[in-house]
């Protein structure tokens, strides 16, 4: 019996081929601005960091050139949103990670909390909510940098993680996409848009590196649809 989350991905999946079928950008584009109401089509370079994950590498955009990058912010305390958008993209890793596109994204959650989101924590976060490791970095300020570093990249990126007194963080919620050479491409607004269309824009983005998605035998769709 497939789990709640496999059937979720199953669904979405067999709903790619209907939504991803014009396979170039600007159609997918155009087809994202009609129908998902949260997507917004952007097209700037990636505001630029240097930030390290809990093992201590470093980690840059140029780093991150070659692979599709799907980008958000949380801190690890946050008793509400910040849980619910880790699962969203653990959602949507689930998808991408059943299909070739696996080995041409990267997932990278960015702290907005380094003084409390300490190695340990940072370690424990992601298998707590669903997020697989092998295409996953939850990155935080480097030693010497100020602690409020990756709030100001928030704010590079259009929103702001502002601190309460009570140590809370008053925020907005945005998944940004960045492409494989390194442009910020699209932000999918809050938590109510659809995972497959996150997916397929993704997917459009990889399309050079993809094969074609049709149903020939042997073709990666027949395997993806093997799995379910």
């Amino acid at each position: 019996m497939l789990t709640t989350r496999r059937w979720i991905a199953a669904a979405g999946l067999l709903m790619l081929p209907a939504v991803a079928a014009a396979h170039s950008l600007d159609d997918v584009e155009t087809m994202l601005g009609d129908k998902e109401k949260y997507f917004q089509q952007i097209d700037k370079p990636v505001p630029d960091f240097t930030l390290q994950t809990a093992d201590g590498r470093t980690v840059r955009p140029a780093d991150l050139r070659g692979q599709v990058v799907v980008l958000n912010f949380i801190y690890t305390s946050c008793p509400d949103v910040c849980p619910l958008h880790s699962e969203k993209i653990a959602e949507v890793q689930g998808m991408i990670n059943h299909t070739p596109m696996k080995d041409l994204v990267t997932f990278v959650t960015v702290t907005t909390d380094p003084t409390n989101d300490t190695a340990d924590v940072m370690q424990g976060y992601g298998p707590a909510h669903g997020l697989d490791p092998v295409n996953w970095l939850f990155l935080t300020k480097l030693q010497g940098q100020p602690e409020d570093a990756t709030r100001k990249l928030a704010e590079a990126f259009g929103h702001g993680f502002d601190k309460t007194d009570e140590g809370l963080q008053i925020h907005g919620i945005v998944t940004h996409v960045i492409d494989a050479d390194g442009r910020w491409r699209a932000n999918f607004h809050g938590l109510k848009f659809q995972s497959v269309n996150l997916l397929t824009f993704v997917n459009a983005l990889t399309n050079g590196s993809v094969p074609e998605h049709g149903h020939d035998s042997g073709s990666w769709w027949d395997t993806v649809v093997d799995l379910f």
